[in-house]
């Protein structure tokens, strides 16, 4: 998988069943970064979707996390006959503090994010303190692995741990704050047909938190529509927030942060469609989706939830993340009452704008030419990742790449085993300066190839501001 020289004839692409399978034994984040990349490209046009979301995912795992929004702009289109909020008629309040209000008398609460979207993550760090000095007991989160019997001695989650999403530094970095705080935490998810998981799902957080406990109070970070509390977003489907209702007799405070956010800016749409032409001329080209779009059964498409959050956030302004509230009786503001009990609208992860001038990038992978799109944002990392200056930005360079592209920089506390989630990671794709975020603290920094071999390592340390 590394970068080559040699002119070896071009291998096959992988056909759609074999992709998940051939994923399954690339242990290292970068490799299963350059296999997706080599990959779409030779897939059918029925097949990429699939494959992209997972070289989302990947990116989002290597810090590309405006890459990631990039690649894969999911998008959604909301109910018939939604009003949005204005401002005459509403207001904004910070995201946290309200749901802290709200789950003051709850003994459930779920929030969920878009698994390739790391900014959907911030939020559940924040809440996990808060929650647990309410009382709150049990945390449970969709990527964990109940195999990892280890998990709440070691401190840490580690590559075994749970499902890809959970090698993200954010994602990381909820499951420590989460055992630090003395939550006891709750693998839950299943396999089978779409109803089967969410019953399976459901019967699990039953079973493990509130079968014969009435004073557990339960904590879920979820993707998507699990949290809903009614059929709609997955169809027939009845979700998991819904089946686990019935179960236990406790009604989730379901809040809903992938329904309308800042799925892939205009900007982007603008500067990639320009760019398409420059890749005609390569053997193999990986090209960003096109936009596509989906609703629940019985959802008459009445409007794009990108057109919807674009609203929001002109009549708003967030700074950070907000609810709405009613200013005549505070009533949060839900885009599908019934279904989950409030929005979260997050600010626009990114004010730098994209520059595709340079034309595309070629990796040579597997023996192929592949042209990607340069960095998103001119290579500027997203605006949050400092959250809220509890992180230190921590200069970084392509020097030990030497010249040997992707490759990985990335910062490990220095107190956790080798295969530890790590803190802060950062894919280079060319000669380049970035940026890692990282808490005051003990790292070691190291840089790696492609093949997963270590080109330099050093101890650092991130001193209080």
């Amino acid at each position: 998988m590394a970068c080559v020289e040699a002119r070896a004839a071009p291998a096959p692409p992988p056909a759609p069943q074999s992709l998940l399978g051939d994923l399954q034994p690339l242990k290292q984040e970068l490799s299963r970064y350059t296999y997706l990349v080599g990959a779409i490209p030779g897939l059918s046009k029925s097949d990429q979707p699939m494959a992209q979301q997972l070289l989302a995912s990947a990116e989002a795992e290597l810090g590309l996390y405006s890459e990631a929004v990039r690649d894969f702009p999911l998008r959604t289109l909301l109910p018939a006959g939604l009003t949005l909020p204005n401002a005459a008629d509403w207001h904004g309040v910070d995201a946290a503090d309200a749901i802290v209000a709200l789950a003051r008398d709850r003994r459930l609460v779920m929030v969920n994010e878009a698994h390739h979207d790391a900014h959907t993550r911030a939020l559940t760090l924040a809440l996990l303190p808060r929650l647990r000095a309410m009382g709150f007991t049990h945390f449970a989160a969709e990527a964990l692995d109940e195999r990892d019997a280890g998990l709440m001695q070691r401190g840490y989650p580690v590559r075994r741990s749970g499902s890809e999403y959970l090698r993200e530094p954010l994602y990381g970095d909820i499951v420590r704050e989460a055992i630090r705080l003395g939550y006891i935490i709750v693998p839950y998810d299943t396999d089978g047909t779409p109803q089967a998981r969410e019953d399976g799902q459901a019967k699990n957080l039953y079973e493990r938190v509130f079968a014969g406990n009435p004073h557990a109070k339960l904590f879920v970070h979820a993707g998507y529509a699990h949290i809903d509390k009614q059929r709609g977003r997955l169809g027939p489907v009845e979700p998991m927030a819904m089946q686990l209702a019935k179960l236990s007799g406790v009604e989730a405070l379901s809040i809903d942060q992938t329904d309308i956010r800042e799925e892939n800016p205009r900007s982007e749409e603008l500067a990639y469609h320009a760019f398409l032409h420059a890749l005609k001329k390569f053997e193999t080209i990986l090209q960003p989706m096109q936009p596509r779009f989906g609703s629940g059964p019985g959802d008459v498409p009445q409007r794009p939830a990108s057109d919807a959050y674009a609203h929001l956030i002109a009549e708003f302004h967030p700074a950070h993340a907000i609810v709405l509230l009613r200013n005549a009786d505070q009533v949060p503001w839900s885009a599908r009452p019934g279904v989950y009990d409030l929005n979260v609208i997050l600010p626009p992860a990114n004010t730098v704008s994209s520059d595709y001038s340079q034309g595309p990038i070629v990796l040579n992978i597997d023996h192929r030419r592949t042209a990607i799109l340069p960095p998103a944002n001119g290579g500027h990392r997203p605006d949050w990742l400092p959250l809220g200056d509890q992180r230190i930005a921590l200069p970084i360079d392509s020097g030990f790449c030497a010249g040997n592209y992707p490759c990985m920089v990335e910062a490990d506390y220095a107190a956790e085993s080798a295969d530890a989630v790590a803190a802060d990671r950062y894919v280079f794709l060319q000669k380049a300066k970035n940026s890692l975020y990282l808490r005051p603290g003990r790292y070691r920094l190291r840089t790696v190839n492609v093949g997963g071999h270590t080109l330099d390592e050093r101890d650092i340390r991130i001193a209080q501001p």
